[in-house]
Parts: C-alpha cells; structure tokens; sequence
C-alpha cells in the first residue's frame, strides 16, 4: 500500500511539475514573442529605408546591416519552430519543456541584443564609391563649345571661395551629360567631395532636402522640424572642405538656407541645370553658362557616330538623312533618338516617311515641342502597338528611378502585354527583347546595378513625352515620388487606364475615398505610409490587374477584395498586415502572390487560388503543406517554408523546369533524419530537372537515404550545375563513412541522363556511387565532366548495365582509375548518333525489300560496307548490330 501511495505521489509530483514547466514555457514564449513582434517593425523600417536608398544606384547597405537583417530573419524562424513545438507537445515531458526554457532563454537574449544593435548611429548605407563621391557612366561630348564649358566649369569648381554656378539651356541640349563629365573630372584625381543629386520636376523643399542628405549619408528623420533638418544638413556639407553638390534638373526657385546649403562656408559650391536662365538669376548664380544645339556639321558627325553603318548612304538617301538632322535643331538627345530609330534602314521609302512625318508635326515652335517633335517619332516608329505600351508603362515609375527588369517584366506580364500562353521563361525572354528593342532605339537607357542586377531608366525627357502622351489615351496618373500628400475625389476620373502614386511617404487617403475607376489596369501604392484604405476603395475598379500595395508597414488590414475577380498580380508585401484579405479565394485569375515579409500565418483555401505561378512567403509566417502547393498546377516560383518535409513522401514523379532564381533543392544541413517515419521524396521514382540555371549542385550526401526508390535521374540545361551530389556539410566528417554512404544509396536507379550542363565537374565528390539496377547512362555536353564514379574503381561491371551512350570524345577523355576499368565498360559504349543510325538503317533495310524499283544486291553492298566500317573505326563490336538489326 505504501509503495502504490508512493509512486502515485511521485506521478503526481511529476504531472505537477510538468505543468509548472509549461506554464514557465508559456510566458517566456509571450515575452520572446513581444521582442520579436518589435524587431520586425524595426525590421520593416530599415528594409523600406534601404530600398529608397539604394533604388538610386549611387548607395550600398553597410555590411553590418545586412548581417542583421540575416539573424532577424533566423531567428524568427527559430522562435517560429520552438512556438510548434510547445503547441505540439503539451507538457506531457517534462525534460523537454526544461529544455524549451532553455532555447526560450537564448532567443529572448539574441532578440534583446538584435534590438540594441539595430539602432545604427552611423547610417544603413555608405556610398557605393567609397570616396567622396560616384564616378558616373557618360556619353562622349559632342563639338567644341562642350570641351570649352568643362574646362571653364572645372576651373571655376576647383577655386577657394563658395559660389553658385548655373548651367542653363533646352531640354535635350545635352546639359546633364556636360556635368556628368564635370562630376568625372573633379573626383579624378580624387581629393574633392562631389555630390550628384537629382532634383526633378515637382519636388518640394522637403523631398529635395531627403536626397541631398541620403547622397552624403544623413538621416535626417530623427531631427524632427524642418529647421533643424536644414541645419544638420548645412553643418554637414560645410563640414568637408571644398564640397560640390550638382543638383541636375531644377525647376523651381529655392531658398538655399531652406534647403540647408552653406554657401559661403568652407569653400562650399553649388552648381545646378536648369532650362531657364531667370532661375539661375533668383538663385543668385555667380556664373552662369548656356550650353547651345550643335552646329550642323557637329550635328551631321553625331548621328553618323551613332548610326553606325558599315557602308555610306547612298547619295539620294543622304539628302534626305540631312534634313532628317536638320530637323532636329541641333539637340543631340533628338539627334541619338533619330539615329537609333534609323539604324539599319536601308530603303528610300522608309527615310521620306519619316520625313514628311518630322515635316509635318513641325507646326508647333514651342522649344518643348521641337524637342518632343523628335522624340515622338522614334515612339510613333516602333509600330507595334506592344512595345509602345510597354515603353508607356516605364513613365510609371519616379523620375531617374532605376526600375529592375525582372520587375517591370512581371508587370507586362500580368497586364496582358505579353503573351501569357508561354512558359515563365518563354515570357521573360520576350520581356527583355522588347526591353532591348527600346534600348537600341535610344528610348531606354539600360545598366546594371552593383554589377547584376540590370534595369533600365527613362531620361527625364522621354518621361516627360511619354507622360504628355498618356494625358489623352491611355490615360495615366502619373504622381510618383513627388511628395504628394493628399488626393481628392476630383483627381480621380472613369477613364484612368493606369496610375502611380509610389513613394509618397506622407500620403493619406480619404476616410470615405471610392474612386469610380471602372478601365483602371494598375494600381501602384507602395512605398507610402498609409494607415488604413477604406473600405469601399476597391469597389468601383473591377477591372483591376496590377494592384502594388508593398512596403507600407503600417496597413494592419485590407477591405474585402472579392469585386477584384479580374486581379492577376498582389503584392502586400513588407506591410503589417496579418490577416489574408477577405475574398482572396474569390481572385480566381490571380498569378502572383506575395506576402514576404508580413504577419500573415495561415492562407485559407490557397487551393483554390488554380491559376497562380508566383507564390512568396519568404520572410513571413505562413507555412504551407505540400499537398496544397502541389495542386498549383501551374506554380513556377515558390519561395516560403513548409509544415513538415515528410509531406513530400507523396510525390512519385518531381519535375523541377524554369525556375531560374532556384538555388538549392532543400534549405538546410543534416537535420533531417533517414528513419522511415521522417524520410522525405521516399515514394519518388522520377526526378526531372531542366532550365534551373541558379543551381549549382543537385544533391547533399544527407538527401541520398531519402531516395531509396528513385529509378530515373534527369538533368538538363543547368547553366550553373557543377556536382550532382555535393560535398559533405561536415568538413573534417570521416571521407571513409561518406564513401559507405554513398554507396549504399540509390539503390533502384535505373537509368541517368546528363545533358547540356557546361560547368558540371562532378557527378558525385565522392569515388564510389554503385547501383546495381542501373541499365542506361547518358551524357551529353558536359565537358568539364572528367571523372564518372557511377562507373570508376570496380572490379567488374554493374551487371545490369545496358547501354552507354556518350559523344565519342567525351569517352577517349575521361578519365579512369584504375585505366583498364575503360575496356571493362567498353562493350557497353555507344557513340552518340551511331543508335539512332543503326535504327535508321534497320527500317531502310525493311524498306529496301518492300520497294521492288530498288535492287536488293546493291542494299546488302551497301549494308556490308556499313558493318565494315563499323568493324574499322573500332565504335562497337559488328556483331552487336548485327544483333541489332
């Protein structure tokens, strides 16, 4: 009795203290929750003010910041699993809740720490030059006056005292390229702090103030009033001896001490474009220089340069090339514009249009319309009504907004521009050539970001044209980053096809605002801070396509969006969102999905979302099960985390195509586990990968025991592949065990087809991979493959191997150790080619007897001759084919 009251106590005890345990494990989950839940506001601040920044090609993140971001974002996957675990769990075991506190512990110190680093006093960016200034990419100068104005420009900039200088003149006179060159020559050589700011039309005081001081690197945000902003400004570029700030294409008049400049303090100069003379005057400007059109004979050269022909134009096509340049009146941007337009017509009639054509719309003699006059052919010259949406769409974005490629791609995309019939990779390939053509004709201008990402941008002039051209039909709203902060019913109207009102970080909408938008395509809205979008905002744009919400960490919810039936692309974000809208089940056409970075858990009836290709949840809290991204039939992109990897137990055949940003096929090291219960991909028996051309090694040697069934490995043009089964994770692991490893994996695989894989180095990084089911190897075109361990060090073949079938030089190439492991497997090699000839010939020879008008004697001459042949060169054994055939 005593023993049984005993050990009911003791049971007790322990249910006791279990529940103390959870209870314990509960709160320090609610207090890490709370840290987290700060850290990813703060997380959301920085990315916003990181994009801003960096978006102008002339900023970088510090190094600091980004390895920030990286152990925000691991750690919440970490606090994300540990939250599963004590759902899943209870507080059955008591050790295990011991050991969450523990874990709970650790997290809530990282987050503490990750909260007191991320303050950053000295900035989230540095210059992506590291000197005082960006060398920038030019065009050559054209004629002499634009030598003669550097010169003096530079000889004035490089004096002690503090001025103003103003540069003035048409649009597309080409002052902007005068001080591109200037910026150049006074960093070289380097001693001078020279900042370039963009000024634009439409930019406030406010606005004006945030660039120049992300240029030099302040934050201004935490100085509060606008006085004080200025002064930290003005002390900050006083601060460095000799500064030059270029502010290119001003506009409006302003106050210098508004804005912050210190003029006449340490040497400080200010040089500014504009296309008024009197505004350099209401600015004080000490010097001021008029960059003039070119003289015909600088204009003819120019467009020669540019046009780029081989051969002479013919002489009657030449007279009218002439007037073509005439024209023009001397601006070399209509000049280039022309040149590109023209380049490669070689007949008369195409040069008398485009003539007449200038001639015609020579009416106008406003200098603004001469100009557009120029421009508006090259437009009206593109012809197919496509491409001239797609350049209208670039006027979108902000002026000198350096907009990625992929990107605006995604926009045609889901706007119809491009045919939506193609595979994913089909249709970003027509993206870029009409992005090519746009930049061949001269009305893009394209580069690359850091030296990859490439984008193209609009000169402040083409947007103009392009936005003069949308006032009438299509209609565009075009507001983007101009510093707008209120809208109003009136500013709305029923035949708006697209509006942007992007980076406008103070706009509010109208508590009762519901536009009646009945054509609008595209809707872009990010980069804001707005807190709320009424209710009845969507309900009359039943039309809408496009609709770009992301980066306004302050949307806490969406109204209802099942009016938006016809919606294709979403992007929420980057928001504080934590709910899936109301109605998103209803978005039956929708393509792309992306909820990175939210607070969003859950996405109810995602099945039912059929048609969508681009689904991301990268940086968010959604996880989703496999069953439900598999009956995506047409996903092509997917980024986010799933449930549990045991779900792909499911799958039977795996086809993994056209996924270019694809890296790797599973995240993660050795943790998962090789036992039944957690074996993943253990029903596969087909693997096919093709056009991944981000992936650089197929396997890990931990995956292996998780695929004991696969028969049928297929690899095809991977531009990046290098190894098929990759290294171990585990530097210093027993090379001897991973060989064992190998060796008893892939049991069942029958047949392996590598094909088209340029940089593949390896199939395995191990000797010896064996299957005894093998029947077929294929190789083709891969001719950094030197080594074949599916083949090397056995002592005799695998015993059902069948066939391979290899380019002849590949083989002679390879190499085997030991050497005579070759004659081995030499019975088994087919050249490649030589089977599908023997196939020929073998229903020719069927042919031959079946048409009487052929003589039989000479087929069997000639079928002799061909064994004969075979015999000679030594390429498979005669009476192989003879078996054959």
């Amino acid at each position: 009795m005593h023993v049984r009251f005993q050990k009911l106590r003791n049971h007790t005890m322990d249910i006791a203290k279990s529940l103390m345990n959870f209870e314990s494990v509960n709160k320090k989950m609610v207090r890490l929750k709370r840290k987290v839940e700060d850290l990813e506001s703060k997380e959301a601040d920085i990315t916003m003010e990181l994009e801003e920044a960096e978006s102008s090609g002339l900023k970088k993140r510090r190094r600091v910041v980004d390895n920030w971001l990286g152990r925000v974002g691991n750690l919440r996957n970490e606090v994300q699993q540990r939250e599963e675990k004590v759902r899943a769990r209870g507080c059955v075991i008591s050790n295990i809740t011991e050991l969450l506190q523990n874990d709970f512990d650790r997290l809530e110190n990282e987050a503490t720490e990750l909260l007191q680093n991320g303050n950053f006093a000295e900035g989230l960016t540095v210059e992506a030059d590291e000197r005082g200034g960006v060398s920038l990419l030019t065009t050559d100068l054209v004629g002499q006056d634009f030598e003669t104005n550097k010169s003096t420009i530079c000889e004035w900039l490089r004096s002690d005292e503090s001025l103003i200088v103003g540069v003035y003149g048409l649009g597309g006179v080409g002052k902007t390229t005068l001080l591109e060159h200037v910026n150049n020559q006074l960093l070289n050589p380097p001693g001078i702090s020279v900042y370039w700011v963009t000024a634009s039309q439409h930019c406030s005081n406010s606005v004006l103030r945030n660039r120049i001081a992300d240029t030099v690197g302040l934050h201004l945000s935490k100085y509060g009033e606008e006085k004080k902003k200025a002064a930290q400004l003005a002390r900050t570029l006083g601060g460095r001896r000799g500064t030059v700030l270029i502010l290119d294409d001003v506009w409006d008049c302003f106050h210098a001490d508004e804005l912050g400049f210190p003029i006449g303090l340490n040497g400080f100069k200010l040089i500014l474009s504009t296309r008024s003379l009197e505004l350099c005057r209401k600015m004080n400007c000490q010097y001021t220089i008029k960059v003039e059109s070119l003289s015909n004979k600088e204009a003819w050269e120019l467009f020669l340069e540019k046009l780029r022909r081989e051969t002479s134009l013919t002489p009657q096509i030449e007279v009218i090339a002439r007037s073509l340049v005439r024209n023009c009146d001397g601006l070399p941007l209509g000049i280039i514009t022309m040149a590109g337009c023209m380049k490669g017509v070689d007949d008369i009639c195409e040069w008398r249009n485009a003539l007449e054509g200038m001639e015609q719309s020579k009416a106008a003699q406003e200098d603004m319309e001469r100009v557009f006059r120029v421009l508006r052919h090259s437009y009206d010259n593109l012809k197919d009504p496509t491409v001239q949406q797609c350049f209208l769409y670039c006027s979108l974005f902000p002026e000198d907004y350096h907009i990625r490629r992929d990107e605006l791609i995604g926009y045609l995309i889901d706007e119809r521009l491009i045919d939506g019939r193609k595979s994913i990779q089909a249709k970003f390939d027509t993206g870029h050539t009409i992005l090519n053509k746009l930049e061949n004709v001269c009305l893009l201008e394209g580069g690359k970001l850091y030296g990859e990402t490439r984008y193209v941008k609009m000169h402040d002039l083409i947007r103009d044209m392009a936005i003069q051209i949308t006032s009438t039909s299509p209609r565009f709203w075009v507001e983007a980053g101009v510093g707008l902060e209120d809208i109003t019913d009136e500013m709305w109207s029923e035949d708006l096809v697209r509006v942007s009102l992007m980076r406008n970080p103070r706009l509010s909408l109208p508590s009762d605002a519901s536009p009646r938008c009945p054509r609008l395509l595209t809707l872009l809205l990010n980069h804001y801070s707005i807190e709320r979008i009424p209710d009845c905002f969507f309900m009359h744009m039943n039309e809408l396509t496009v609709l770009n919400l992301s980066h306004n960490p302050n949307i806490k919810r969406l109204p209802c969006l099942e009016h938006l039936t016809a919606l294709r692309r979403l992007d929420i974000s980057y928001t504080g969102i934590a709910e899936v809208p109301q109605g998103i089940e209803k978005l039956v056409n929708l393509r792309y999905l992306n909820l990175d970075g939210t607070s969003i858990e859950k996405i109810p009836h995602l099945s039912k979302l059929c048609h969508l290709e681009c689904l991301k949840l990268f940086g968010s809290r959604v996880k989703v099960r496999a069953e439900e991204v598999s009956s995506l039939r047409k996903l092509d992109y997917f980024s986010g985390y799933f449930y549990d990897t045991v779900e792909f137990n499911t799958y039977v055949i795996l086809r993994l195509e056209d996924l270019p940003n694809l890296n790797d096929l599973m995240e993660g090291g050795t943790s998962i586990t090789s036992t039944p219960s957690n074996c993943i991909f253990h029903s596969l028996k087909e693997f096919r990968v093709f056009r991944c051309h981000n992936m650089k090694r197929l396997f890990v040697h931990w995956l292996l025991p998780h695929l004991q069934n696969l028969e049928i490995l297929w690899v095809g043009d991977c531009a990046q592949m290098e190894e098929i089964i990759g290294e171990a994770s585990n530097e210093d692991e027993d090379q001897e065990a991973t060989r064992i490893i190998v060796l008893n994996n892939l049991p069942n695989l029958k047949h392996v087809r590598l094909e088209n894989l340029p940089e593949l180095k390896n199939f395995c990084s191990t000797s010896i991979v064996r299957s005894n089911s093998l029947e077929e190897i294929h190789v083709w075109n891969c001719p950094k493959l030197r080594r074949m361990p599916l083949l090397c060090e056995e002592p005799n073949p695998l015993p059902s191997l069948q066939k391979i079938e290899v380019e002849e030089e590949w083989w002679e190439s390879l190499q085997w150790d030991p050497p005579q492991t070759k004659d081995l497997y030499h019975p088994l090699y087919l050249p490649q080619g030589i089977h599908n000839f023997v196939l020929i010939c073998r229903k020719t020879y069927m042919f031959f007897l079946f048409v009487n008008s052929v003589p039989y004697g000479k087929f069997i001459l000639f079928f002799f001759s061909f064994l004969y042949y075979l015999k000679n060169t030594s390429l498979r054994p005669v009476h192989q084919f003879s078996s054959i055939l």
